[in-house]
């Protein structure tokens, strides 16, 4: 195989399913149990066994699956200076519960020196073989900050940052530094995870953002903002996609929405080679907002749902394809 970069004509986003043996291992580490090493020994065995299952699969990606994490976003985000968590006392409302994930703050001004994802990626790039490259997934800058500007948050991020403009400088300037530090480490796929889409296009945003149509607009700015100031200088072979959804926790989700009142800002503006849109359900629409696309930029339609067991009719699924620019559209 002509070791070619994402996106491929199949792949797969987000995180894969715990094993029994490394969720023992993360409870007997927090219940104090087992200590950091041992931790890691389960962590490696289970993304070994990972990775040789998604080779034999025939997957072009390989990924840790987000083993070592304990959520898909917010690991990464302590792994910056000025952002603190502890355990949640009300956790995050999904459609039907609540997604009990800690509290996340920041506690100073953000910075990054030796971010520990790099370490990681290095251990999955290892496992590399002649027909498979490694792919790091991290969460989105714009996903970052909106866990920073959203209303309960900005009382305490005012404390560090009473203008939004420097904290997206100072964000966008730890990313860049992540990105090169992982490039050097032989990274040449990187994956942006971004929610905050999801929530900008839900019919309740101006409630959740605590604004109203006009602000709305100034936070979809400052959005596309912190992620493009991140790919800013990135190298010219390394390929940065971005995964846009509505959330996922324990199959239920966190927005509803069409990709029509962003279309013009994220599927218009912001720099990335490829986007990897939800379309699983009605929840996400239509295919029109994609004649926005601009460029040479590829869109991977997300069409089958982890969601439910049910497989969609043939001709259904075929049926919901009939787009204009099918040149530009991939299938995962």
């Amino acid at each position: 195989m002509n070791k070619a970069n994402a996106p491929f004509r199949y792949d797969y986003v987000g995180s894969f399913l715990r094993p029994a043996g490394l969720k023992q291992a993360r409870a007997d580490f927090q219940n104090g149990k087992i200590g950091a090493d041992e931790l890691k020994a389960a962590e490696d065995q289970a993304i070994r066994e990972l990775v040789a299952k998604q080779q034999s699969a025939g997957y072009h990606v390989i990924t840790d699956g987000e083993f070592r994490r304990a959520t898909w976003h917010l690991d990464f985000m302590w792994g910056f200076h000025g952002v603190g968590h502890s355990r949640t006392e009300k956790g995050l409302p999904f459609h039907g519960e609540n997604a009990m994930l800690d509290d996340t703050y920041l506690t100073g001004e953000v910075g990054v020196d030796s971010h520990p994802f790099v370490e990681h990626f290095r251990f999955v790039k290892a496992l590399e073989d002649e027909n498979t490259v490694a792919k790091l997934t991290i969460p989105a800058p714009a996903q970052f900050l909106e866990q920073m500007v959203m209303p309960f948050a900005m009382e305490n991020t005012s404390k560090y940052y009473p203008n939004i403009e420097k904290l997206v400088e100072d964000l966008a300037a730890g990313y860049r530094k992540v990105i090169d530090d992982v490039y050097a480490a032989g990274c040449r796929n990187l994956q942006f995870d971004d929610c905050s889409w999801g929530m900008l296009v839900d019919p309740r945003a101006c409630l959740i953002f605590d604004t109203d149509e006009k602000g709305l607009e100034a936070i979809k700015e400052q959005m596309l903002a912190a992620n493009n100031l991140a790919i800013e200088g990135k190298p010219e072979d390394l390929v940065i996609n971005t995964h846009v959804c509505r959330g996922n926790f324990h199959s239920t989700y966190a927005s509803s929405g069409a990709y029509d009142s962003v279309a013009k800002t994220l599927l218009a503006r912001e720099n990335v080679t490829a986007y990897y849109l939800e379309f699983d359900d009605a929840r996400s629409g239509g295919f029109e907002p994609l004649a926005t696309v601009s460029g040479e930029k590829k869109v991977v339609l997300g069409l089958v749902t982890t969601k439910r067991p049910e497989l969609e009719d043939k001709g259904v699924f075929f049926v919901r394809l009939r787009f204009g620019k099918l040149d530009k559209l991939l299938i995962c």
